[in-house]
C-alpha cells in the first residue's frame, strides 16, 4: 500500500512516500481503506520528537490520527460492522497510520460516518470532537445555565466545544480574530472577544469553566476569569 512515512524526528523533516505492505490484522479489528485523513497538531508535534516521552515510536512511523473510509476486512470477532461501511475513526495511541491506503482499526474505536457529512468533514472531527468531549462533558461536567469560556473559538478544538457547550445549555465566550468573529458567533458564541484588540481578562468574569488552550502567561488569566 501506499503510506508516507516519517523516517527522522525533526520539525523540518519531510514525510516520505513509501510502499509498505498491508498490515496485519487483530481478531478485534477492521480494516478500513482510507479516502480522507485528519491532520493533527498532534502529528506534527509528533513528527518534531516533543511527544517521544510519551509516545516513544519507533521509526519509520506513519503518522495520522483520524480518518473516515470504507471497511474492507474484518477480524473474526468483529460484530458490529460489515464489509462496505463507511466510519471514521480517531485511531488507538501505539496503533495510528492514517497517513495511508489502509488503516487497521479496532471495532471499539469505530463509528459509522453519518449520512450527512463528507469523508474529508468526518475525517477532521474525531480528535477534536473527543477533546472537547473529554474536557467539556467527562471533566468540567458543564451544566445547562453555566458560563464557559472556550480560548480559540475558530481553532480545531474550538468550533466542536462552542457547537458542544451550546447544546449543553451553557453560555458561551471565546476569543477569535476579527476575520473569525462571525464566524464563531455562527457556532454558537454569546461573546466573543478580538483578542487582538481586547484583554479578554478584562472583559469576561465569574466564569464557570474554562476550557485553556494557551501558553502559560494566558492560563493565569484564564484562572483570574473563574468564579
Amino acid at each position: 500500500m501506499k503510506a508516507f512515512v516519517l523516517r527522522r524526528y525533526g520539525r523540518q523533516h519531510a514525510l516520505e512516500p513509501a510502499d509498505l505492505p498491508l498490515p496485519e490484522l487483530r481478531d478485534d479489528e477492521v480494516l478500513v481503506q482510507v479516502h480522507a485523513a485528519g491532520v493533527n497538531l498532534l502529528d506534527a508535534k509528533i513528527r518534531s520528537g516533543e511527544f517521544k516521552p510519551i509516545l516513544p515510536y519507533r521509526l519509520p512511523l506513519v503518522l495520522g490520527h483520524d480518518v473516515a473510509g470504507v471497511v474492507v476486512q474484518r477480524g473474526p470477532r468483529v460484530r458490529q460492522f460489515q464489509l462496505g461501511d463507511e466510519v471514521y475513526a480517531r485511531l488507538d495511541d501505539g496503533r495510528i497510520g492514517g497517513f495511508a491506503e489502509f488503516a487497521p482499526v479496532r471495532e471499539s474505536s469505530l463509528a459509522l460516518k453519518p449520512r450527512g457529512i463528507s469523508m474529508e468533514e468526518a475525517a477532521s472531527l474525531p480528535l477534536v470532537a473527543l477533546t472537547a468531549w473529554q474536557a467539556l462533558v467527562d471533566r468540567a461536567g458543564l451544566q445547562a445555565g453555566q458560563k464557559v469560556f472556550i480560548q480559540a473559538g475558530s481553532g480545531g478544538v474550538g468550533t466542536v466545544a462552542l457547537q458542544l457547550a451550546k447544546h449543553l445549555g451553557a453560555q458561551v465566550a471565546t476569543t477569535a480574530g476579527s476575520s473569525n468573529l462571525a464566524l464563531v458567533k455562527g457556532l454558537g458564541a454569546d461573546v466573543a472577544v478580538d483578542y487582538r484588540a481586547q484583554d479578554f481578562e478584562a472583559v469576561l468574569q465569574d466564569y464557570d469553566v474554562v476550557l485553556h488552550s494557551q501558553d502559560g502567561r494566558t492560563l493565569d488569566k484564564s484562572l483570574r476569569v473563574l468564579k
